[in-house]
């Protein structure tokens, strides 16, 4: 499964709204679905998977609580929490279900306003840095009926709900006023300096042996309209990436991943009333693609990955 879970989705709201007034807090909670069954090497999708009944599916759910604190308006800390609830099965052994839930990796960022808000109402970018602790176990297993009775075996990487490292977090969000609409721009890259954390895969190759710790990225782009007539209520449209590389930008790149990303066409609503905004997308894949990791590399081969044909988000936030 190729996924982002390196930060909260940032840029949902309508930028005009992005300042928080001094001393202000803004609680939110974003959630995720995707069930990825389609599995790629490179760019072709393997359909005999589906035709011998022989696909792995993924059904995650993850949910980001948040908390924000403004300093004053162009300064702001947020602590975000991930809660993570996954399932793992082939389609050949439908009934070994396996599951991973749990806390998955906080993080804190702090960030500013490079222009002084509110004058420059009308465009504007934000930087933030922060830290990724690894509080979401990456050791998870869990218990399944074999032929020799029942086993506890360690989930599958994509399952699990942390990565085992610490990490950097590099976030920018931009916007500027065109007309009627509000162009956007948000970008994210978690990186994980760790090699390996150690944990076991289970899988037959000495280059896969243990987990990989992988940097992720997410960036997106497009344009907020508000309804006519309707008061509170905007349309968004843009384009989204998101994925994991084959090899970090700091530390070594051993171990066991699945690197590759997804493009996508996302479209979304938003409602704003009062203190309260909600928010939901759906982006849809145009380009998915699993690239060749380190161990593929040395070993001369080209594992696969599942993708998704959706993601669902939805998120509500709330300002005090």
């Amino acid at each position: 499964m190729i996924g982002s879970r390196c930060s909260s989705e940032a840029g949902e709201g309508t930028p005009n709204d992005s300042y928080l007034g001094p001393g202000s807090w803004q609680i939110s909670v974003g959630y995720r679905q995707q069930l990825s069954h389609r599995h790629f090497i490179g760019t072709v999708e393997q359909k005999e998977r589906d035709e011998q009944n022989s696909e792995v599916v993924n059904n995650i759910n993850l949910f980001d609580f948040a908390v924000t604190y403004a300093i004053n308006q162009r300064y702001n800390l947020t602590l975000s929490v991930p809660l993570f609830f996954a399932t793992r099965y082939s389609q050949r052994t439908s009934d070994q279900v396996r599951h991973a839930d749990g806390i998955g990796d906080m993080s804190a960022v702090a960030r500013m306003w490079l222009l002084r808000p509110p004058a420059e109402n009308k465009q504007n970018v934000s930087i933030g840095l922060g830290i990724k602790v690894p509080t979401g176990k990456a050791g998870v297993t869990d218990t399944i009926n074999t032929h020799d009775g029942q086993m506890k075996r360690v989930v599958d990487q994509s399952i699990q709900p942390g990565d085992g490292g610490a990490g950097l977090i590099a976030d920018m969000q931009a916007f500027k006023v065109v007309g009627k609409a509000t162009l956007f721009a948000t970008g994210v890259y978690l990186f994980n300096p760790r090699n390996r954390n150690g944990v076991q895969t289970g899988r037959s190759r000495p280059s896969e042996a243990i987990m990989s710790v992988a940097d992720q990225y997410l960036v997106r782009l497009g344009a907020v309209f508000a309804f006519p007539k309707v008061r509170g209520l905007a349309f968004s449209i843009g384009g989204r990436g998101e994925g994991v590389p084959a090899r970090d930008i700091f530390g070594k790149s051993d171990g066991f991943r699945r690197p590759g990303y997804a493009i996508d066409v996302e479209t979304g609503f938003i409602y704003s009333r009062g203190k309260d905004t909600w928010s939901f997308s759906l982006p849809v894949p145009v380009r998915r693609n699993r690239i060749r990791s380190v161990p593929d590399i040395r070993d001369n081969r080209h594992g696969d990955a599942a993708f998704a044909d959706y993601v669902i988000l939805a998120g509500y936030s709330r300002r005090f």
